[in-house]
């Protein structure tokens, strides 16, 4: 009885896995393209669970015959870096790191998860004042400063109140929107009044993110220390009002306001017209 060639029985167990080697990712709108053992490398795992199926086209894909995950497309990068080597490794003051864990859990990694726990308890723990990191406060008076904020607590709300807007640290924050609307010849009543796609932040990242809290996406720019600056940052809602009273109930006031504008014709049959603009207001608090 003769024996299988061997390289043909490889070569078999090679055309029994419907996946190729090289395998392209959509994740949320982010490409990634890495290697089918990566993907697996973690038994029981939900990616482990999707490429390891004997039949591939039950799985979802985008438009270019990518393998599609509607999930988080910027926090994946640190799965997918997890899965090459089971070592997490963040950047410093990462602040994604509940949604991390959110991650973690989907996608049935408890040693990860484990990994976020301890660093997530740490975070909130510290997180609540936005400023923590920042270097000014890292002064020979800063202890004295916190000693003085622990007993205020214990002291009436006006009191505490007022050495809270006391303590509070000075800066500019500027808000920012592209507007539109469409005017009628004749008639105001036939004009579709302002649009507005998205409400940008700019200035330093701990101020932001006191005044703004989780109305502010931070996805275009997660890796930003707290004493740094950014002008990437956008609100998850579009009304200019709610903005502004965020800021007015943190001490902000507004100092400053440019805009500038265009004019289009919306149609060639007719004499309506479409204003767009890009405005911008300062405030500071002192």
């Amino acid at each position: 009885m003769a024996l299988a060639d061997p390289v043909s029985c490889a070569k078999g167990s090679e055309d029994s896995n419907p996946f190729p080697d090289i395998i392209e990712l959509n994740v949320g709108g982010q490409v990634y393209i890495t290697r089918h053992p990566t993907l697996v490398s973690v038994p029981g795992s939900l990616l482990w669970e999707m490429f390891t199926q004997k039949n591939a086209r039950s799985l979802a894909r985008d438009s270019k015959g990518r393998f599609f995950v509607d999930r988080d497309g910027f926090l994946f990068r640190y799965i997918l870096d997890y899965m090459r080597d089971q070592q997490l490794v963040l950047p410093e003051h990462f602040p994604e790191r509940g949604r991390l864990q959110r991650e973690a859990e989907y996608f049935m990694l408890p040693e990860l998860v484990k990994l976020l726990v301890p660093k997530l308890s740490e975070q909130n723990s510290l997180g609540d004042d936005p400023c923590q990191s920042d270097p000014e406060e890292l002064s020979p008076g800063a202890d004295t400063a916190r000693g003085l904020s622990s007993a205020a607590t214990a002291l009436p709300s006006t009191v505490s109140g007022a050495a809270g807007s006391e303590g509070r640290r000075a800066g500019f924050i500027t808000i920012g929107y592209r507007g539109s609307y469409t005017l009628g010849r004749d008639s105001q009543t036939d004009a579709k009044f302002r649009r507005v796609a998205r409400i940008m932040v700019c200035g330093k990242t701990s101020l932001a993110k006191e005044v703004f809290g989780d109305t502010l996406n931070e996805s275009r720019d997660p890796d930003r220390p707290p004493e740094r600056y950014t002008s990437r940052y956008y609100l998850k809602f579009t009304f200019l009002e709610q903005a502004f009273d965020k800021l007015a109930d943190a001490g902000f006031h507004m100092v400053a306001c440019n805009s500038t504008g265009t004019c289009a014709f919306a149609h060639e049959q007719t004499d309506d017209r479409i204003w767009t603009s890009y405005t911008e207001y300062v405030f500071y608090r002192e």
